[in-house]
């Protein structure tokens, strides 16, 4: 995805909240209990009001970040990038006080590296674009035509966007809305997004010190384990590169992800510290309209397809290490508390209308989904695809007044642990995430920790 994160970044107030000893279930009744001991009194669905609805997602199929060390590349042709007319939408990036978009310094390190046929490193292709307005075109079903949740056309009073500062997320944000609203609007559209060196919206590597500290070194063990270093010695010598090129299963499923080998659909991971961390392969029955670029590619990646994509897979989770609960805080903690303040908004009714939304849309990337699925508890091992989406629901009983937590990835329900059923009481859903989640001033600490210890020790 990227290469160097940095910086704190500045919340804005979310505004008069209650803690999280709020008390959400101050009138549980039987009704509304989902599924108890004996399973007496089930939730009635038909009680229940939508009232929130939050999206993450990740971007639509792009071209490589890092070209394999071969004579003959793949290529990359301009003619991939055209801009099929029904995702033509006009958009404005502030940052997230309102004023200019700010510098990208991913975007011009991606354009450092052309690929053969001219294109850049990373960009987003047509391919990925219907992907994205096909997310649109689902979402629209989901909450306009199927549920009258949002107004058929965009309203900036409904719906909030925020995207990394990277051209590929805020194209892929635009083309998503043009399937959703069906260029139909009823004020400017505004993505706002952030500084690198104070983004949230993934692993930010460079100003987190000791999320940096606690991963350095990993990505090389882990390709020094058994098993994935006997593999990758094995395919990089049927592929003709040299033990000495860096080289990893990481990079390997890269180009296959791009590319688009055989019937599966391969995906990218990268750190933020500009390291790939892994890619894999989503299940056959994900389909996106024309998702494959067909590109011609080398036959070696083909026979060893299923061995790259499991030993990137172990890769990752090398550097991730699950256990690691103050890595994976440091890694999305920041962000989840971003998601949880806007519930706690939602159901606080001290909250003026002006300061929430029913739509939260946060364009991403896979490095921060992936830890986000850890920390819920729902990571099926296998790597967030091309135009993925998280999707968290907010309801409220009508009679019973209680609140919950439906959750969704790649469309399916899911079970977060710590919830005893699909339709999740929030505070059991907030109990969850209370385990992994940073407010600014934690994080800020939890981050500047392990220097300040080596600054103390004489380091």
């Amino acid at each position: 995805m990227i290469s160097r994160v940095f910086r704190l970044r500045m919340w804005a107030p979310v505004g008069v909240l209650t803690s999280l000893t709020y008390c959400l279930h101050q009138r549980r009744v039987a009704l509304a209990e989902p599924g108890g001991a004996d399973d007496q009194n089930p939730v009635d669905r038909s009680l229940l009001e939508l009232k929130m609805v939050q999206v993450v997602f990740r971007h639509g199929a792009r071209s490589p970040l890092k070209p394999l060390p071969q004579e003959d590349q793949v290529e990359w042709k301009p003619q991939l990038l055209e801009v099929p007319p029904q995702t033509q939408l006009d958009y404005t990036v502030t940052n997230l006080a309102g004023g200019p978009k700010p510098h990208s310094p991913f975007d011009s390190q991606y354009h450092e590296t052309t690929l053969k046929g001219g294109m850049f490193a990373g960009q987003l292709t047509k391919v990925g674009m219907e992907q994205m307005f096909a997310l649109g075109e689902r979402l629209r079903k989901n909450y306009v035509e199927d549920i009258p949740f949002l107004s058929p056309n965009f309203n900036p009073l409904e719906v909030f966007i925020r995207s990394t500062n990277i051209y590929r997320n805020l194209e892929s944000t635009r083309c998503l809305l043009a399937g959703l609203f069906q260029h139909q609007k009823e004020g400017p559209i505004v993505i706002h997004t952030d500084e690198a060196s104070s983004e949230v919206l993934y692993p930010n590597y460079q100003y987190c010190w000791n999320l940096r500290k606690r991963t350095r070194g990993r990505r090389q063990a882990a390709s020094l384990q058994p098993g994935i270093s006997e593999d990758l010695k094995k395919v990089k010598e049927a592929m003709g590169i040299a033990s000495s090129d860096e080289v990893d299963f990481l990079v390997l499923l890269d180009n296959m992800a791009a590319e688009q080998l055989g019937p599966r659909i391969f995906f990218f991971l990268i750190n933020t510290d500009g390291h790939t961390m892994g890619n894999a392969a989503a299940d056959s029955e994900v389909r996106h309209p024309k998702a494959v670029h067909n590109l011609p590619s080398c036959p070696t990646l083909k026979r060893f397809a299923w061995m790259i994509e499991q030993r990137a897979v172990d890769t990752a989770m090398y550097i991730l290490q699950w256990e690691d609960r103050e890595g994976l805080q440091m890694a999305v903690g920041p962000f989840l508390h971003i998601l949880e303040s806007n519930l706690l908004k939602a159901v606080d009714p001290a909250t003026p209308p002006s300061k929430t939304r029913k739509l939260y849309l946060y364009a991403a990337h896979d490095v921060t989904l992936m830890p986000l699925l850890m920390t819920l508890g729902i990571f099926d091992h296998k790597w967030p695809p091309f135009a993925v989406d998280l999707t968290v629901e907010l309801y409220q009983h009508r009679e019973s007044k209680e609140w919950f937590v439906q959750l969704y990835y790649r469309g399916k329900e899911q079970v977060p642990k710590g919830c005893s059923d699909r339709l999740c009481p929030l505070d059991q859903f907030l109990n969850t995430i209370s385990v992994y989640t940073l407010n600014p001033e934690k994080y800020h600490m939890l981050c500047s920790e392990a220097q300040m210890m080596g600054l103390g020790n004489g380091e």
